[in-house]
C-alpha cells in the first residue's frame, strides 16, 4: 500500500479479532510514531503500550468513548515530555504528528485503529496519569487503540472545495 492509498483508505476501527499483534509489528507502529517530525527536531514524546487486559478494561471508566479497547489487542500512549522541549509549545503538534503515523502504519500493516483523545480532558489525563503510573509532568495526549479489524468500512470522500483558499480568505459563494 503506497502513501497516498493509506491517507485515503485509512479508517477509525473500533472492532477487533482475537488476534494478537506481534512483538514486531508492535516495534514497527513505534519506530513509524517516531520518525514523525517534531519541531527543532526535539522529539518530545514517550509511548506506553498497553497489552495488560485488565489495564485496557479500566480506561472505559474514565473515558466514555474507548469500549472497544476491551476488544483490542493493544493500545499505545502517546505522551508529551514538555522537559524536551525546544521550542515551547509545539510538543503536542509533535505528539499529534507521531500519532497520526501510528494510525497510518497501522493501516499499511493491516490492523485497524482509531485514535481516542486523551488531552485536554483532565479527568481522562488524570486517569491515565494515575492507571499508567505516569509522572505528573509528562502530557498523555492520545491513545491509539490496534487489534486486527473485524469490520469493513467503506471509502469516504472527505474533500470540501469550499473549505480552499486560493492566495487570500474567499468567502463561498452559496
Amino acid at each position: 500500500m503506497d502513501a497516498i492509498e493509506a491517507i485515503m483508505t485509512r479508517r477509525s476501527m473500533r472492532k477487533y479479532t482475537a488476534q494478537q499483534v506481534s512483538d514486531e509489528i508492535v516495534t514497527r507502529l513505534l519506530q513509524a510514531g517516531m520518525a514523525a517530525p517534531s519541531a527543532a527536531n526535539e522529539q518530545p514524546w514517550h509511548f506506553v503500550v498497553i497489552k495488560e487486559r485488565s489495564i485496557l478494561n479500566e480506561v472505559p471508566s474514565f473515558h466514555p468513548n474507548s469500549h472497544m479497547l476491551k476488544e483490542a489487542a493493544l493500545a499505545i500512549l502517546v505522551c508529551e515530555d514538555p522537559s524536551l522541549e525546544v521550542v515551547k509549545g509545539r510538543g503536542m503538534l509533535d505528539c499529534s504528528a507521531a500519532t497520526q503515523n501510528i494510525l497510518l502504519a497501522a493501516h499499511a500493516l493491516g490492523l485497524g485503529a482509531v485514535w481516542l483523545g486523551i488531552y485536554p480532558v483532565e479527568e481522562r489525563m488524570n486517569g491515565m496519569r494515575k492507571l499508567l503510573h505516569i509522572p505528573s509532568q509528562v502530557i498523555p495526549v492520545a491513545l491509539v487503540s490496534i487489534g486486527y479489524p473485524d469490520e469493513k468500512l467503506r471509502k469516504e470522500d472527505r474533500f470540501k472545495p469550499e473549505r480552499v483558499h486560493d492566495n487570500v480568505w474567499t468567502v463561498s459563494k452559496e
